[in-house]
């Protein structure tokens, strides 16, 4: 049976007057019915209707090893400003078959999200595995949605477990922090091909600013983090193993210059592992839009599979399409990559750096070190990137 517990919930402010109440007293008695707001706590199996009808009404939510309903998401998005959240024990969302919401979703302004040590969000990502991810007939449901969380919000120390297709989407954000984040997909990388996780993206960022994503380790199938709109963007001190790497793009895929342009992003510190991809810059070949001011710094590759660094402006759907000549709608300048730590950090049949340009400039490019794999037959590329990094 669930456990629900409440505080003081909404107590009555009865006045009597007989002149219309000034603006102090309005306020006052608006702040004394923000600090009678409950602490509310959830334990076992919930009614996720009934704890979002009530979120609204309380100051801090703890969850403890609750099992949300399948079929069902856990709806946290209209909170109250200043609403604190603690995950805490085993907490599963029941696998629904064809269920394509997001498991949780979280918005509002100065929220603080927690996971407390040990605690769990267990997806159930084995019972929708089947090769195909996004791609295939039936859909999945994203794990988190942190949409529209503004001013001081953060989220902090969560685990996310087996994601049945993208991690994290963050959209409409502005001033949002995400602090050690850890996103397990491992227990999917060693199964039957019809069995794999797909689509497994990290951190998917878009029409979103300000955001720092600090200290995240991902085991995933797909990007690590791909930022696919916005400004002043800071991903750094991450560890992505085994997916597709730190990615911008693909860029140029919608009809709104606003969801074309990035721009002031920061990829900083960060360790990549194992993964076919290790930077990635895409755009699409007939897009429209801009990447500015872009960095890579301080970037550490190793066991690479594909490519080493890949900038491509004739992205469609598929990286480097035989045949295809890069377009020049969204323009790639001001792109700095520097300090990149790759020695033989690329496999034998892998690809160190490819690029293919026709609308790139601006860049600087300093201290890149990315070898063990094959030399590309660049296109366009800038006058900065050293002789000898292409064939």
């Amino acid at each position: 049976m669930p456990a629900f517990h409440t505080g003081l919930m909404f107590a009555a402010v009865a006045a009597v007057a007989s002149a219309a109440p000034t603006t102090d007293n309005m306020s006052a008695a608006s702040s004394n019915i923000l600090a009678k707001r409950a602490d509310c706590s959830y334990t076992g199996t919930i009614n996720p209707t009934n704890v979002a009808s009530a979120a609204p009404g309380c100051s801090s939510i703890t969850f403890n090893g609750i099992t949300v309903p399948k079929g069902q998401s856990l709806d946290l998005s209209k909170l109250t400003k200043g609403t604190t959240v603690t995950f805490q024990g085993h907490n599963t969302w029941l696998a629904q078959i064809g269920f394509d919401d997001s498991l949780l979703k979280i918005g509002g302004t100065d929220i603080i999200v927690t996971g407390a040590a040990g605690a769990r969000l267990d997806g159930q990502g084995a019972q929708y595995w089947d090769g195909l991810g996004s791609n295939g007939p039936t859909p999945k449901p994203k794990f988190l949605a942190a949409h529209s969380l503004l001013g001081t919000s953060a989220i902090n120390n969560l685990y996310l477990l087996d994601t049945p297709v993208q991690a994290v989407s963050i959209n409409g954000c502005n001033g949002l922090k995400v602090n050690k984040m850890t996103i397990d997909n491992k227990s999917g990388n060693n199964l039957p091909a019809n069995k794999m996780p797909h689509n497994t993206d990290g951190f998917d960022i878009g029409a979103s600013s300000n955001i720092v994503i600090d200290g995240a380790i991902v085991d995933n199938q797909d990007d690590c983090v791909a930022i696919n709109s916005g400004t002043g963007i800071t991903f750094q001190n991450g560890q992505c193993n085994g997916g597709h790497g730190i990615s911008v793009g693909s860029v140029g895929h919608g009809s709104s210059t606003a969801s074309n342009t990035v721009s002031n992003v920061q990829f900083l510190t960060n360790k990549i592992t194992n993964s076919s991809n290790g930077i990635r810059v895409k755009s699409f070949v007939d897009g429209k839009g801009s990447i500015d001011k872009v960095t890579y710094k301080g970037i550490t590759l190793s066991g690479i599979t594909k490519y080493g660094i890949l900038i491509e402006q004739n992205y469609d759907g598929g990286d480097l399409p035989k045949g295809v000549a890069p377009g020049t709608g969204v323009p790639i300048t001001g792109l700095t990559i520097e300090n990149i730590i790759g020695g033989n950090g690329v496999v034998a049949s892998g690809t160190n750096v490819a690029i293919e340009c026709a609308n790139c400039s601006g860049w600087t490019w300093n201290s890149v070190n990315v070898t063990g794999g094959k030399k590309f037959s660049c296109v366009g590329t800038p006058s900065v990137v050293p002789a000898g990094t292409c064939a």
